[in-house]
């Protein structure tokens, strides 16, 4: 089983090179968001706690992500691997999601992070609010986001590349050459199916 974190800030294209990469190695997408949104609207045990913390504006705490995501693994058994999208966002997640991924016999294999100019993100953006309504359309908010995302999730590239599992791929070259870039990575754990 191949597990792959892909990085990203907020413009970067992690969303279309994660379909990518679905597409074309047959691995199982792990969307926290996804997760959440489904163990609450099947009621589970795991769906009830969440939502009480949702219905306050709080943020689910990690335990109960990660107890989905668990469960999700345990619904995949026969999976190629998975893809994580918005998890870990935090030091103590990555090593949350490590301890698990060792209990279940397995462990994340590479982290690819997409690397992209701040200034070609705000035009990425801005460019996607005018043409979808979305509310981060204004170069302020954009920003505000921009360096939210590296405050963050700096602390957790640090963790994996100290684990020799992080690679940077430059992400502001078309989408078919940014995916080659990660295929290149990903090729030396994983062939793509055919």
């Amino acid at each position: 089983m191949f597990n792959l974190v892909l990085f990203g800030p907020p413009g970067s294209g992690k969303g279309t090179q994660s379909e990518n990469i679905v597409s074309n190695y047959k691995l199982q997408h792990i969307s926290t968001g996804d997760l959440l949104r489904d163990e609450v609207s099947r009621h589970t045990p795991l769906g009830t706690e969440a939502k009480k913390y949702m219905d306050q504006g709080m943020l689910v705490p990690d335990e109960v992500v990660i107890g989905m995501i668990s469960s999700k693994i345990d619904e995949s058994a026969d999976a190629r691997g998975f893809i994580f999208d918005g998890f870990p966002r935090t030091r103590p997640q990555a090593e949350a999601l490590d301890k698990l991924l060792e209990f279940k016999h397995t462990r994340i294999h590479l982290v690819l992070a997409l690397d992209v100019p701040e200034a070609e993100l705000v035009k990425r953006l801005v460019g996607r609010g005018e043409t979808s309504g979305r509310s981060d359309d204004n170069e302020e908010v954009i920003a505000k986001r921009i360096k939210e995302y590296h405050s963050k999730t700096q602390p957790v590239a640090s963790y994996y590349n100290a684990h020799g599992k992080l690679e940077t791929v430059t992400g502001n070259h078309s989408i078919a050459e940014t995916f080659k870039s990660l295929t290149k990575h990903i090729n030396k754990y994983l062939l793509p199916v055919t």
